[in-house]
């Protein structure tokens, strides 16, 4: 018979935007071996939610994300979607990759509006609904730009406007301001944080930077080392909202939770960074 706190967590899943249950993913290798890259995930992400998910390189962020985007199979255990059974790619999610995707023989604003084709939107409307998210993301005067002409910041505004177009119920981010410097960075995060707050979308972001995912989220879930990572810690973030990025920074609170987390996922990096140099731990 299960416990009250079980039956909690069954419902609670079950009602969740994205909800991995048991989660393994295994991957064949070239050499006839196999590579479980993760083990055992089970995590929720509530609607309305923003969780940021953070662990060592290798451990299967990414991966994981994949899965919850129907992008590959796990080997074993469900993924739910909006308390559906997830079948295939998941139309519910967009999805903001680490690298742009950007079309280079498009302007900003067609490669904003072209989101809007397999929805069947007609030419004229997405052209004016494209200009309107352009505006939401500081591009107004930079629709007629091609990506070669654009910033790193400018063409991932792009791109986000490109994914909030859709209005998806769900946000999938892999890195997504990875390659960006540290200003461009804290402006990036502030402009998602903005948009965010309209609608309050479930977003599941993938980081390997730790301040950011405390900036951002309401959750910080910690992943271990790889091979057959698992999640080690699950992080709620009080901070008040709205933030600033570079003054939440600042806060006592902040450090306290980043001290915290640390804590747990610092052992981690070093078992990774310890497997990369092919020596055991002392």
């Amino acid at each position: 018979m299960q416990d009250a706190a079980a039956v909690a967590d069954t419902r609670a899943a079950a009602s969740a935007a994205i909800a991995l249950s048991g989660i393994d993913i295994t991957f064949n290798l070239k050499n006839g071996g196999r590579y479980q890259a993760v083990k055992a995930i089970s995590m929720a992400v509530a609607d309305g939610e923003f969780v940021a998910v953070v662990g060592p390189t290798g451990c299967g962020k990414s991966t994981l994300l994949n899965a919850a985007a129907g992008l590959l199979q796990p080997s074993a255990g469900k993924v739910g979607i909006l308390g559906e059974p997830l079948a295939g790619i998941n139309l519910r999610a967009g999805y903001l990759f680490q690298l742009d995707a950007l079309m280079p023989w498009k302007t900003a604003l067609q490669n904003v509006a072209v989101a809007l084709e397999p929805q069947g939107v007609c030419a004229r409307e997405a052209e004016e609904r494209a200009r309107d998210w352009l505006a939401r993301v500081g591009l107004r005067a930079f629709t007629d730009r091609y990506p070669h002409m654009l910033s790193g910041g400018q063409k991932k505004r792009v791109a986000l406007a490109q994914v909030l177009i859709r209005n998806p119920k769900i946000l999938l981010m892999d890195e997504p301001f990875g390659p960006l410097d540290a200003q461009t960075r804290q402006i990036m995060g502030n402009l998602l944080l903005d948009l965010w707050s309209k609608d309050r979308k479930a977003v599941m972001f993938v980081t390997h930077d730790l301040e950011e995912a405390i900036s951002l989220s309401d959750r910080v879930v910690v992943m271990s080392a790889g091979p057959a990572a698992t999640i080690i810690g699950d992080y709620r973030v009080s901070l008040k909202r709205p933030r600033d990025i570079a003054d939440i920074r600042l806060d006592r609170d902040f450090h306290a939770i980043h001290r915290q987390i640390w804590q747990t996922l610092k052992v981690e990096v070093q078992k990774a960074y310890a497997a990369g140099e092919g020596r055991e731990m002392a």
